[in-house]
């Protein structure tokens, strides 16, 4: 597999390029908007020569953890170089989804909210556990560090949809303050920033008597690069589509 990565001194990208260069991967690209120096041993080049770089360079599949209107950029690049596209970003509009199906019509294009294993199991079980205790209280605690911009996050609302798809689609509470009893249906959302926490989700299930709590605990970004990395081995040779991380896993979400 011949990689290239966007966002290369991001938080992501670092980890993409390192977990690459630990796995012998031929990096052929790294670009990011503001190079500064190598990342992991690799050179950074600026992001604006992508579209050069992939036509010149050849990578079979480009890894994505940028922001959204770059992400819609990197998608039409992809798409014109006939380079597979692997994006994490998260925050997503219309257009910048409709711009990842447009580039799915020549190559195949993977964007999931989260590479990690754990968090495909736990979209499982949160969807067969809404369907199964269909009248118990639903809130959902998500934690991230200060720096992250979106909130909720990306996999917190996918873990939302996973309920939607089960029961219907239920009124989102954001935080409660003041005068707020719970309205029948509500799913309450909650959204913590804080220091360097890498990525805590908690799905509540509660009825009389009883609660169920289903965690996923993140201690590493490390896992999310490596998972992209399986998504982006996996990728490589596809038919042009769409495509999503359970599909790497074989878990059916």
């Amino acid at each position: 597999m011949r990689l290239a990565v966007t966002g290369a001194t991001g938080r992501m990208g670092g980890d993409v390029l390192a977990a690459a260069v630990d796995r012998g991967v031929d990096v052929v690209a790294a670009v990011a908007r503001d190079p500064d120096g190598p990342v992991a041993g690799q050179q950074v080049d600026p992001a604006a020569d992508l579209p050069t770089l992939l036509a010149e360079r050849d990578p079979d599949v480009l890894v994505d953890f940028t922001a959204p209107d770059a992400t819609a950029d990197y998608a039409a690049a992809c798409a014109e170089a006939g380079v597979a596209l692997v994006t994490g970003t998260t925050g997503l509009g219309d257009d910048h989804r409709e711009a990842l199906t447009a580039a799915s019509a020549s190559v195949p294009v993977l964007h999931a909210a989260n590479f990690s294993k754990g968090v495909a199991v736990l979209r499982r079980l949160v969807g067969e556990a809404a369907g199964a205790l269909a009248d118990y209280d639903v809130e959902l605690v998500e934690a991230h560090h200060s720096g992250k911009t979106d909130a909720p996050s990306g996999t917190a609302l996918d873990l939302l949809d996973a309920v939607d798809e089960v029961r219907g689609e239920s009124p989102r509470v954001h935080g409660r303050v003041g005068d707020a009893p719970r309205t029948e249906g509500e799913v309450g959302v909650h959204a913590v920033r804080a220091g360097d926490v890498t990525g805590v989700h908690e799905v509540w299930l509660a009825g009389d008597r009883e609660e169920l709590r289903l965690t996923h605990r993140a201690e590493s970004r490390r896992v999310f690069a490596e998972g992209a990395l399986d998504a982006a081995t996996w990728l490589t040779g596809r038919d042009p589509g769409r495509y999503e991380f359970a599909d790497v896993l074989g878990v059916v979400a």
